[in-house]
């Protein structure tokens, strides 16, 4: 695909709206939707690549109250005639068909393979990918369960919204810090993942989240390992002009 001259690809990740609290998803919520509306001028296509929500879960009557600033400005911006992707994470892979119905954007649960100006990328949220993380990779197994998934939908929502709330808040508390720690090339799991993929496939581009972190790291001359951040501390999107991959900031007020 080539991108009509101007325009531009974004990239977002990891805003976890509903932590820690409402008062402080909110700010976020209404900053990232300033954004949105400041880069819908020139964007061919958004990403957001995971854990837009530190929890959701659709019931088939239900959904989690809240975000309406977000959603409708998403949903405004499909209207419009621009392409969203939306990504689940490891903190909200219970979205199902209610955002894709509603808003119109395309859900993806898996990394995907896009191609601009002849530019090869490689994008997905990197939960689970590249070695270690194996308390994690068999909770992910258990919580795509379908029959899991189907019992715990059986839970009044008050309740089953309730109890994941609390204990997606709690998991982010307990590794909230170890996010923020660069751990070095050869123990990053989504540095050495993307490693082991060039051996079969050139991507000039690996775009991925999860890590909190905004990382911009050289694989090899011709291929880079992208870290979008998040919205939580650094406010770190990525972006692409058909020519460059950058990452930028869109700094929080401090008032």
């Amino acid at each position: 695909m080539q991108l009509e001259n101007g325009k531009k690809i974004y990239f977002a990740s990891d805003l976890h709206l509903g932590a820690p609290n409402y008062e402080e998803s909110l700010k976020r919520e209404r900053h990232f939707v300033k954004w949105l509306e400041e880069i819908r001028h020139d964007a061919a296509e958004i990403f957001i690549v995971g854990d837009l929500f530190d929890f959701w879960f659709e019931y088939k009557k239900a959904v989690p109250r809240g975000f309406v600033r977000v959603l409708g400005k998403l949903a405004e911006i499909v209207d419009s005639g621009i392409p969203i992707h939306m990504f689940t994470g490891n903190h909200d892979m219970w979205i199902f068909d209610y955002l894709p119905q509603e808003i119109g954007v395309t859900l993806y649960r898996k990394p995907i393979e896009r191609e601009w100006d002849g530019k090869k990328f490689l994008i997905g949220h990197g939960d689970g990918l590249g070695p270690g993380d194996h308390g994690y990779k068999f909770i992910k197994k258990v919580f795509s369960n379908p029959f899991l998934q189907w019992s715990f939908a059986r839970l009044h929502p008050n309740f089953g919204i309730g109890l994941a709330d609390y204990f997606s808040k709690k998991s982010r508390a307990k590794t909230g810090d170890d996010d923020a720690v660069f751990l070095g090339e050869e123990n990053e799991w989504l540095v050495i993942y993307c490693k082991e993929v060039l051996k079969k496939e050139h991507f000039d581009f690996f775009i991925f989240g999860h890590r909190h972190l905004p990382l911009n790291i050289e694989l090899k001359p011709d291929s880079h390992y992208i870290n979008l951040g998040d919205w939580i501390q650094y406010f770190t999107y990525g972006e692409f002009d058909g020519e460059t991959m950058e990452l930028k900031d869109y700094p929080f007020p401090k008032n």
